[in-house]
């Protein structure tokens, strides 16, 4: 016979049931549950940490890719080197990328798909352009560059013209971001990214 103490043990540790999910699972008040994993010393997660597989019950998006062939590791310092001087670290809970130039948005998300593994489905896309330009157009061009449908696309932002010469016809399709939405990966980027400053 399994012992309540038990399966509010193996719920926590290893279903990864919230304290107020097992209370509901097994039909007893939370402070019960609460009791026994204290009592157990079971390491309660923090809020960050319960937020994270609330958010990915499956478990992580993504999973690193065994690292064997020259190209591999091409294009692991690649992506790594791209978010180091394009990417936006401030964010704490997602990955960013932003550009004008298609073919480096496309060896990012190369590098986050062949090293991480992650699902391209999960990749979201903003646009920013002037308001000189036409957003159907640009929202167009980067659709058929970086083959994703317009669902993968926020609403596109639309700034005033300011100015003219090569900054503005280097950005005649505007400034594309790429996003992927998991603190856990941009944490080990950012922490790669560490290693390489101590070289």
């Amino acid at each position: 016979m399994v012992l309540l103490h038990d399966k509010i043990s193996y719920l926590y540790s290893y279903e990864k049931l919230s304290a107020k999910e097992i209370a509901v699972r097994l039909k007893c008040a939370p402070s019960t549950v609460d009791y026994w994993l204290n009592k157990l010393k079971v390491k309660k997660r923090s809020i960050s940490e319960a937020s994270y597989l609330k958010h990915n019950p499956n478990g992580d998006p993504f999973s690193l890719r065994h690292l064997s062939k020259p190209k591999d590791y091409f294009i692991f310092g690649l992506g790594l080197g791209l978010y180091w001087g394009e990417g936006t670290k401030s964010n704490i809970s997602s990955i960013r990328l932003g550009n004008t130039d298609p073919d480096l948005i496309q060896h990012f998300i190369l590098f986050l798909k062949k090293i991480y593994n992650i699902d391209q489905r999960k990749l979201k896309f903003g646009l920013q352009i002037f308001s000189n330009m036409d957003s159907g157009k640009a929202l167009k061009f980067w659709m058929s560059k970086l083959q994703v449908p317009k669902g993968s696309f926020q609403k596109v932002v639309v700034t005033p013209k300011r100015g003219v010469g090569t900054y503005t016809r280097k950005i005649e399709h505007g400034v594309l971001t790429v996003y992927f939405n998991n603190k856990k990966l941009r944490d080990i980027l950012c922490g790669e990214i560490e290693k390489m400053r101590q070289v």
